[in-house]
């Protein structure tokens, strides 16, 4: 699944959000491939050290994608955009309308304009499983119906909807919809908050609890970004998850046994912004992408405990 990898040997790639926890996994594995690399971030959620293993062999901006001359500036030159700068919190999102609008879709139209001015050949766009809201079937395709339930979602369609007018004036747009990536760096989200909450004893707070939820391990994401962004065509929906899903209760039973906690789970009435069930229907994936829900690692345990070793610091002394 990596023969894709050389194709970016001495090509000029932007990552918007590069020092976030998707974006810094897929700056060194472009950066390991001899990619020539630019990251733009404005550290509003990235950190310096996500990058510290290739600082000296990338090109940093410390810029938001909001302002137009430093997103020109960023995407002058190169041959490769991606674009995943965004706030990328359903609660946060709704909390703040002006932030979730200006900077994902605002910010997107500013990457994407820019992209088009330059020429660049491709630009690859990071959106989310939240386009859908509540499907009305499982494993959910991505011919199903957008009824986004919240902010964040809404901002993302608006987005893809961006990408598909850019697109239809020749910029070479493609669109993967994630579903919930989880791995080494990620916070505030719910794998690494049950890992720290387990690894500290403290009670596991499970809003409703019997969401659905679709896990898709780090690298298979920065795979699927890669083999899209390496095919000659572009202007594809795909979505890229495990195939698989897992109850919000059983994933946090699941982390308390792997971690040999103490910690107790308790209930909390679930939360009406939040989608309560996503599997990804990985057929267009796996035949556009190669990848397959049977080649990725069993998230549910093997991973988990990975994940789980990455967060040392949470122990308690």
């Amino acid at each position: 699944m990596h023969h894709t990898e050389s194709a970016f040997s001495g090509t000029k790639v932007l990552i918007t959000g590069g020092a976030g926890f998707i974006g810094s996994h897929l700056v060194e594995r472009l950066v390991g491939q001899r990619a020539q690399v630019t990251v733009l971030d404005n550290f509003s959620r990235g950190l310096r050290s996500n990058l510290s293993s290739v600082s000296s062999r990338i090109r940093l901006i410390e810029g938001d994608i909001r302002d137009r001359s430093c997103v020109e500036s960023a995407v002058r030159g190169q041959t490769l955009v991606f674009h995943l700068a965004a706030q990328s919190s359903v609660l946060h999102a709704s909390a703040d309308l002006d932030e979730s609008f200006s900077s994902n879709v605002a910010g997107t139209f500013e990457v994407l304009r820019a992209a088009q001015s330059h020429n660049t050949r491709h630009l690859v766009f990071a959106s989310s499983r939240e386009v859908y809201g509540d499907p009305l079937r499982l494993p959910v395709s991505e011919d199903s119906r957008l009824i986004p339930k919240n902010a964040y979602g809404i901002s993302k369609l608006a987005c893809e909807l961006y990408c598909r007018v850019f697109g239809d004036e020749g910029l070479s747009v493609s669109i993967l919809r994630l579903a919930n990536v989880y791995g080494t760096r990620d916070t505030d989200r719910v794998i690494p908050v049950f890992i720290q909450k387990a690894l500290s004893g403290q009670d596991l707070v499970l809003y409703g609890g019997g969401q659905v939820l679709d896990f898709v391990w780090i690298d298979i994401v920065i795979q699927g970004l890669l083999t899209c962004a390496a095919r000659a065509e572009a202007g594809s929906v795909v979505n890229l998850g495990s195939g698989r899903g897992i109850t919000v209760r059983d994933l946090a039973e699941r982390i308390i046994a792997l971690s040999h906690s103490r910690s107790r789970i308790r209930h909390m009435p679930s939360r009406p912004l939040e989608s309560v069930c996503f599997i990804a229907d990985m057929a267009r994936a796996e035949a556009e992408l190669g990848i397959s829900c049977t080649d990725q690692p069993v998230h549910k345990l093997e991973c988990l405990l990975r994940s789980i070793t990455a967060f040392p610091s949470s122990r308690p002394a």
